[in-house]
């Protein structure tokens, strides 16, 4: 007789987090296995392909709806349970697009449901999952996992059975050899590198975890420019904001490499608030960008003229020129006009990328940000951009978000400000689709139909914008 084994099928989904990427977890519960121990989404495959059989568990204990073509194979694991059981194989799949929030669907198998962060995972967890996560996180595509006939269900790092099995190839873990070096001169031995790059080409960040323990972030700029910005902002308006952003620990820039502190809280990207909480948190981020925009400027940058990004304008457009709609180029070459023609804008300092996954919320309440590699002196309106795309069908948070900052938008500032979404947007499509960052092509695309047909922010009275 053949040897058979059941299979399964586990869901990785992953956002961005505080701690770098974090996954979804619930908490089993009831006259189930494991009860009480933390879990990713799982089930039976029932005469369907393990990809069918994914998508259908993540709806029934989830409520997430998950495109097909959204599902990536991520570590595959040859278990065997404890107390002698019959072996399985897991397929591990990760997802980071889908639709709806997360919530408890099967209250009598499962009693609680968070983010975690893959660096940090939660006790007490089952352990075959917690082997497929660890593999997963180390890059594996393949993992043994052999329970002894008396471990524990529950992960125990005393009996860790994970055996990895790497691909041809396979690459150590952390970035190279030069940039370890940098970081431990600055830090001391590092014991863990954890890679917590954003989802995109070209992004380059690791979380560092040192022997005498702390821990830290290095980055790898992808160009000088950024690495210059970066690192003027880190030496010269953030260290007056009294710990609202990181703190530059050392600075390469033959390698275009820095290590900075950690930054206390947990990424607003995707996380789940009341309406209240939203609110508190949208005029929290409209008074943080009112700190930044009234740091001093540079000496470097006395008597300065007026700046604006028009200039760039061509550049963006030859750029997105294929990926745009009828009608978007002549909607930003209209609100470029009209943002010329009422004067131009005072510039200050600015964080440059002001958006939810750059903004942390601490256990305080406090909205703390990172990243702060495009920071340049521009028109203050240039860090209202990102943030304007929630206030879609939301008056109540851009009244918070400007109660927060301090006064509303002059005509002159809602002018430019339209201009600058209309840039960003062209701009992020083409940056976008080059990196595969998929979610700043849809806010482009998003955006600019938006603009396209003349249905704009409440709040703002844009001119010369065709409708």
């Amino acid at each position: 007789m053949r040897h058979t084994v059941p299979v399964d099928v586990h869901l990785i989904a992953v956002r961005d987090g505080e701690q770098g990427p974090e996954v979804l977890l619930s908490r089993r519960a009831g006259d189930v296995y494991a009860s009480g121990l933390w879990h990713a989404p799982s089930g039976h495959v029932e005469r369907e392909t393990v990809v069918d059989a994914v998508v259908r568990e993540t709806l029934e204990e989830t409520g997430l709806v998950v495109d097909p073509e959204d599902v990536r194979a991520a570590v595959t694991v040859h278990h065997r349970p404890p107390g002698g059981g019959r072996e399985r194989v897991g397929f591990f799949f990760e997802v980071r697009r889908w639709r709806g929030v997360p919530r408890v669907v099967e209250p009598d198998k499962c009693d609680a449901m968070g983010w975690f962060p893959l660096a940090a995972l939660p006790e007490p967890m089952v352990a075959y999952c917690r082997a497929g996560l660890d593999a997963y996180r180390a890059g594996a595509p393949a993992a043994l996992h052999f329970h002894d006939a008396d471990d524990p269900i529950a992960h125990d790092p005393r009996v860790d059975r994970l055996r990895l099995l790497h691909g041809p190839g396979a690459a150590v873990a952390g970035p190279e050899p030069g940039v370890r070096d940098f970081a431990e001169r600055a830090v001391g031995r590092v014991t863990a590198w954890t890679d917590v790059s954003w989802a995109r080409e070209n992004s380059r960040v690791w979380r560092v975890r040192g022997a005498a323990g702390g821990s830290w972030f290095v980055k790898v700029h992808q160009n000088e420019k950024f690495h210059r910005r970066e690192t003027a902002a880190l030496r010269g308006w953030v260290p007056g904001l009294s710990g609202a952003g990181p703190r530059l620990v050392a600075a390469d820039p033959d390698l275009r490499a820095v290590v900075v502190t950690a930054v206390e809280g947990r990424s607003l990207h995707g996380m789940v608030l009341t309406g209240a909480e939203e609110r508190a948190v949208f005029e929290a981020i409209g008074a943080l960008a009112a700190r930044i925009h009234a740091s001093p400027l540079p000496a470097t940058a006395s008597g300065a003229a007026p700046v604006g990004p028009y200039d760039r304008m061509e550049r963006h457009l030859d750029a997105a020129g294929p990926l745009l709609e009828p009608g978007d180029e002549e909607c930003v070459r209209s609100a470029v006009t009209a943002a010329q023609g009422v004067g131009p804008l005072t510039p200050v300092v600015t964080h440059g990328d002001l958006q939810l996954r750059n903004l942390l919320l601490g256990a305080d309440g406090v909205v703390r940000f990172i990243d702060v590699e495009r920071s340049e002196l521009q028109p203050r309106v240039r860090d209202f951009v990102r943030v304007l795309d929630h206030f879609d069908g939301r008056e109540d948070l851009a009244t918070a978000f400007f109660v927060g900052y301090g006064r509303p938008l002059t005509g002159t500032e809602e002018a430019h400000l339209v201009a600058s979404v209309a840039l960003d947007s062209v701009s992020g499509i083409a940056f976008g689709t080059r990196t595969g960052d998929p979610e700043l092509v849809e806010r482009g695309r998003r955006t600019l139909a938006r603009l396209r047909t003349g249905s704009t922010w409440p709040f703002l009275r844009p001119q010369g914008v065709p409708r």
